[in-house]
């Protein structure tokens, strides 16, 4: 079976760093575009980055500058840095793998920006 787990969330102060985890197994992960999206208390999920099985990277406006996603194929497993954080980047982030109509998703985990 498919299982996507991801791991590294927390409580940061703004200004502070995080970096998450989202380690893959059942999938051939080489092959499928991996994302990172995000749910803020009473808003609608949305799309944070996106890194396709040839690396190229897409990453939403309000991070650009700040994130980064990456990807390890010999481990299975997708990042995302997350550097000068702020209140706004509270959410449940969540890991999504996707490829041609087949999509699944994490768990999420959450992460607070707070002093």
């Amino acid at each position: 079976q498919v299982q996507l787990v991801e791991s590294g969330g927390g409580l940061v102060q703004p200004g502070g760093s995080l970096r998450l985890s989202c380690a893959a197994s059942g999938i051939i992960f080489n092959l499928y575009t991996m994302g990172w999206y995000r749910q803020a208390p009473g808003k609608q999920r949305e799309l944070v980055a996106t890194i396709t099985s040839g690396g190229n990277t897409n990453l939403a406006d309000s991070v650009k500058g700040r994130f980064t996603i990456s990807r390890d194929n010999a481990k299975s497993t997708v990042y995302l840095q997350m550097n000068s954080l702020k209140p706004e980047d509270t959410a449940v982030y969540y890991c999504n793998a996707q490829r041609f109509n087949y999509e699944r998703w994490g768990q999420g985990t959450q992460v607070t920006v707070s002093s």
